[in-house]
């Protein structure tokens, strides 16, 4: 065989494989019920390709929110509060995003500093996004089961999983503070302490009107989750087969900030984000059914 074509074979055998049963740096392995990841129409589609991220890509991911973390305080200060509450929507969806990759180290970052985008992350947006990305992990590992605490809510009625929205962020910080190892432990501690720091600050020592509400709607924005980031792409779905909902309507997905390849991130939860479409148009042409199930 030429070089040239050994190169091209060999390429292109290392860019294709089996879609990963999670190889993030935790190790965690899905469970092996998935049917939908024997598919050897989905096992022959191309990923490894998708998730390297350049520098301009990796920046270009870590000022996703700023603009709109900007905006709102700014809005919350000349007390436009309507205004001020649509930016701090988008911050809040850009953040999610950002700490999901974070959370599957898909940002192009070192490993420490990933793990200091997410205590950063866990200032702005309150909570412990450490707490966040154990049981996040875990709910690949044991997607859907009972083991899976982060998607309860997706099996629950819709309105049934807005009203359980307050439970959800408490859930998931006393399961993670009962189960992470004492490495993870020490991130979640230093994430609430800061927490409680920066709380007291805007309550006591300086109370400014636009932090305030930037803490009100940070905590509004938690309870919502259950329902927006977890019912919505999770419900009446089968955990061994139709896992999770995708999205296929471009304006839809833009506004969604391309948070909603949901079923493209659980067969290759390697890839970031920002490169789910294209993984997406490559499963549509092996298996169209997988995105049967939209999520709106």
């Amino acid at each position: 065989m030429a070089p040239d074509r050994w190169k091209r074979s060999t390429s292109k055998r290392i860019e294709r494989g089996p879609l990963p049963r999670y190889t993030a740096a935790t190790a965690l392995q899905p469970g092996d019920d998935l049917e939908i990841l024997t598919d050897p129409r989905v096992r022959s589609v191309a990923w490894k390709d998708l998730t390297q991220l350049s520098r301009v890509g990796t920046a270009r991911e870590l000022a996703l929110s700023l603009p709109w973390l900007a905006l709102s305080v700014y809005l919350a200060g000349r007390g436009l509060y309507p205004l001020a509450l649509l930016a701090s929507f988008f911050f809040f969806l850009t953040g999610l995003r950002q700490a999901h990759d974070a959370h599957h180290y898909n940002l192009g970052l070192p490993r420490v500093a990933t793990e200091c985008v997410l205590f950063a992350l866990s200032i702005v947006m309150l909570g412990s996004m450490h707490a966040v990305q154990f049981n996040h992990l875990r709910h690949h590992k044991h997607c859907m089961d009972d083991e899976d605490v982060e998607s309860r809510s997706a099996r629950m009625q819709w309105w049934r999983a807005l009203l359980w929205g307050p439970v959800f962020p408490v859930l998931l910080h006393k399961t993670a503070l009962s189960k992470a190892s004492r490495r993870k432990l020490g991130w979640i501690y230093s994430e609430l302490l800061a927490n409680a720091v920066v709380i007291g600050v805007a309550m006591f020592v300086w109370p400014s009107r636009p932090l305030r509400y930037h803490l009100i709607a940070m905590a509004t924005g938690h309870c919502l989750t259950a329902f927006f980031a977890v019912w919505t792409v999770h419900h009446d779905c089968d955990p061994s087969r139709d896992i999770a909902r995708a999205l296929r309507n471009r304006l839809k997905s833009t506004i969604a900030f391309d948070m909603f390849f949901h079923v493209e991130h659980h067969l290759s939860p390697r890839v970031p984000t920002c490169r789910l479409p294209e993984l997406a148009r490559r499963l549509d042409q092996v298996a169209p059914e997988l995105s049967r199930k939209q999520v709106y």
